[in-house]
């Protein structure tokens, strides 16, 4: 005997489900049956439906009803009779809302959504009522869908927070109704099929099918696992949507984010010369069970073409014109291919310096900051995300009052760089007059200058060192100072914090003590997100 289910699919008949669903009945009422009261009812109720034909499923639950009463479980009968209404009023419910999201489709998707979120907070009837509020007569099918995602991301709440995770659910049944609509037209069924079209598109890496054979993608593609896609949130499946799976050059996804995870397992994995695909595989549930997660460049890259996955690069920024503009145009192209820059402007001259013996002619790093700044903004990588740079100066240079109000709300908006990430860089002893008196005056230098009249760059210098050569340009009268009080230096260092965040704080002399390769060098700086640390030099 075949069941048929209210889909139109058929399935087995299958005894143990019957009996399962009546020892439920009972223990409803706090009542569990014994197994022969169970098999007497599943008895009664095959002799009621009768040999052979198919059955739908409607009339096997009605005959469990029949059963119950004539067997004069009357309790259980009610409860099983209200647990039917209760499952037909949310069948109702969710075949009302898939109508009026134009998507016939979403039907399995709201069960599912009920089923995983039975609390009441979660129930698709506020869904229904938030998706109302946005209903226009004429409005096109997608466009409604689109309605009920922002219904469930307006109904989150510190109160309901999984309406996040439901939203994420529809987001990706619609961008799964979008996909395969895509693959459809361009007749593509096999994971291999795509990998081979991409290629041919030029936006998957021919290295991919160099290192793999048909037979091993597909056999690859059975590590996917398109439940996962349920462990976003609705911010993380919308932002990987926009901004990581492959798109056509009209910015039409081809891509689903399992098959992302999968295309940078295959790519992190062909080096491995044995158990390749189990490697692949590892890779894959790493990424996909998010236990791990991949720096921007490897989301974004690995698997393409341009396969640059390093996050964070460094660089010294000379005092010079050439210079300086060689350090901002290989920032440019280090933010095209989705790296992260640390950029040290501790050598650049202060405002008011010479050039080429005319005094006062320097602008001071702040303009050249403004360009990176514009930089980081242009070079947008595609329009995955905009370029992320810091700027480091130490905390000696001329220029730091106005580098300490480069994002700040207030002061002249022509001093400003709202888009890069301010740091500076601290030795010891500003520290330990900090902590002594905040009254003690700080004397700012040019480091220019430092280097003209004695000889030497201070900002190669760090410990007891750096700190002898600093109290030698304090007492040279020949080198012009800026001098505050170390309390007023503190208080824009706090005030900048408050507002925005920065500057980060670079301990320079603890790093170069415990630099391994301080023989060979000196650390100026740190990258971007401040937690690397190598020998640097102007290029």
């Amino acid at each position: 005997m075949q069941i048929i289910k209210r889909s139109g699919q058929k399935q087995t008949y299958d005894p143990g489900k019957i009996t399962a669903a009546i020892q439920k009945v009972f223990v409803s009422i706090g009542q569990p049956a014994p197994p022969s009261v169970l098999n007497d009812l599943l008895s009664r109720i095959e002799a009621l439906l009768g040999p052979g034909a198919d059955r739908p499923v409607e009339q096997i639950q009605d005959k469990v009803e029949q059963a119950l009463m004539e067997s004069g479980f009357y309790p259980q009968a009610k409860s099983y009779i209200l647990y039917r209404q209760k499952r037909t009023a949310l069948r109702d419910l969710r075949a009302s809302l898939a109508t009026a999201a134009g998507d016939p489709q979403l039907l399995p998707c709201l069960e599912k959504i009920q089923r995983d979120f039975p609390e009441q907070a979660y129930s698709l009837q506020a869904l229904q009522i938030k998706f109302t509020s946005f209903l226009k007569a004429d409005m096109p099918a997608d466009e409604r869908l689109t309605a009920l995602i922002k219904a469930a991301v307006e109904l989150t709440t510190k109160e309901a927070p999984q309406w996040e995770m439901i939203a994420a659910r529809l987001l990706r049944h619609q961008f799964s109704q979008r996909l395969s609509r895509e693959m459809d037209k361009r007749g593509l069924h096999t994971f291999s099929q795509k990998v081979r079209y991409l290629t041919e598109e030029g936006l998957y890496g021919r290295y991919i099918s160099e290192h793999y054979t048909a037979p091993e993608l597909e056999a690859a593609a059975a590590f996917l696992c398109p439940e996962r896609d349920d462990l976003f949130t609705y911010s993380g499946l919308d932002l990987l949507l926009q901004r990581y799976v492959i798109s056509t050059h009209d910015h039409i996804p081809l891509e689903s984010p399992q098959e992302m995870f999968l295309g940078i397992a295959l790519h992190l994995a062909m080096a491995e010369t044995g158990d390749r695909l189990g490697w692949v595989k590892r890779f894959y549930d790493l990424l996909s069970k998010m236990e791990v997660t991949m720096a921007t460049p490897t989301l974004a890259n690995a698997r393409k073409p341009y396969h640059q996955l390093s996050s964070c690069f460094i660089d010294t920024v000379p005092d010079s014109l050439d210079g300086i503009y060689r350090s901002i145009d290989n920032f440019a192209k280090v933010s095209k291919f989705g790296g992260g820059m640390g950029l040290y402007f501790g050598k650049v001259r202060a405002t008011g310096s010479s050039i080429r013996g005319f005094q006062g002619a320097a602008g001071g790093v702040i303009r050249w900051i403004k360009l990176v700044n514009d930089t980081a903004v242009a070079v947008d990588q595609l329009g995955v995300r905009q370029g992320a740079v810091a700027v480091y100066l130490d905390v000696w240079h001329k220029d730091l009052p106005e580098f300490l109000q480069l994002r700040t709300n207030n002061g002249d908006d022509r001093m400003k760089a709202h888009d890069v990430f301010p740091a500076v860089c601290y030795p010891d002893l500003f520290w330990r007059l900090a902590s002594g008196d905040l009254d003690q005056p700080w004397h700012l230098l040019c480091p220019h200058q430092v280097l003209a009249v004695k000889g030497y760059s201070l900002e190669d210098y760090w410990g007891e060192e750096w700190e002898k050569r600093y109290l030698d340009c304090v007492r040279d009268a020949r080198l012009t100072k800026r001098t505050m009080r170390i309390k007023d230096i503190v208080r824009l260092i706090l005030r900048s914090a408050v507002e925005t965040g920065t500057p980060f704080a670079f301990n320079r002399d603890i790093v170069n003590r415990a630099n391994p390769n301080g023989h060979q060098g000196m650390i100026y700086c740190s990258n971007l997100c401040t937690e690397i640390a190598q020998n640097m030099a102007p290029i």
